[in-house]
């Protein structure tokens, strides 16, 4: 119970196939208190019966990451139901399909300005309004791919705003050490999401991945959660500013 007693939200919680349900079952698995946010009423219903398969029952609460209002809402109604806030979870990304096929050169300045706004600034927009709230200190995790630093084919405005995220994890653990507020991104392997699907070539890509691998295997879900559960947990606390691969060591391959 590595977290009990312990408080957090996850951004990004869309369905049982994605990261943030692998990491959310572990948190919960943990004894963390969670809040879940949703951006729209109709995810509700679905999102509230899939909830039901945990420990304890979190709390939900509605927040679009593009309104600054309404994630100071989420913020305010936190303080309502809890002491404090230890830790957040941002599982936050999207760009525009037509973005992620073809050639880079070929992206819109609306759809650079959408996948940076959504993928990298809403990290920014989600960690200042926490910071009174983590009184004790505590740890931010979000979620980030090895296309940040490299050319992945398709993944296109997306590495971008994930090399954007990725500094921004660094720049953020500067300004909130003193603080003792850690932050620290994971970047997993390929994982058969509904998200990744959408990116042309997918398929063969995770095939490609699970063959080359160190490890010889692809990155499952529950490797990310338990990553996400450590970099929650004091087992990291001497840990901030870092991306930390979770892909059976494909990264280290040439």
């Amino acid at each position: 119970m590595l977290l009990n007693g312990k408080v957090g939200i996850v951004y990004g919680l869309a369905n049982r196939h994605s990261l943030a349900w692998h990491i959310t079952k572990a948190l919960s698995a943990a004894g963390a208190r969670l809040v879940i946010t949703y951006q729209h009423e109709r995810f509700a219903p679905k999102l509230k019966k899939l909830l039901e398969n945990l420990n304890s029952t979190p709390l939900m609460l509605p927040c679009d990451l593009t309104d600054d209002a309404q994630i100071e809402n989420v913020y305010k109604q936190i303080k309502k139901e809890f002491p404090r806030l230890d830790f957040i979870v941002h599982s936050v990304a999207y760009a525009n399909k037509e973005d992620l096929m073809g050639q880079f050169v070929e992206t819109s300045r609306e759809g650079f300005n959408l996948a940076l706004e959504t993928s990298a600034y809403s990290l920014i927009a989600v960690t200042r309004p926490a910071i009174p709230l983590m009184t004790d200190g505590g740890s931010i995790v979000t979620l980030s791919y090895l296309g940040s630093q490299r050319v992945i084919p398709n993944y296109n405005v997306m590495g971008v705003a994930k090399s954007a995220l990725e500094s921004s994890v660094r720049y953020l653990a500067h300004d909130l050490g003193e603080q003792g507020i850690r932050i620290n991104a994971l970047s997993p392997g390929p994982v058969n999401t509904l998200s990744a699907r959408g990116i042309k070539g997918f398929t063969g890509f995770l095939h490609h991945v699970g063959e080359n691998a160190p490890l010889r295997r692809n990155t499952e879900g529950s490797d990310v959660g338990n990553a996400a559960l450590f970099l929650a947990s004091d087992l990291s606390k001497g840990i901030t500013g870092e991306t930390i691969f979770v892909d059976a060591g494909y990264h280290t391959k040439g």
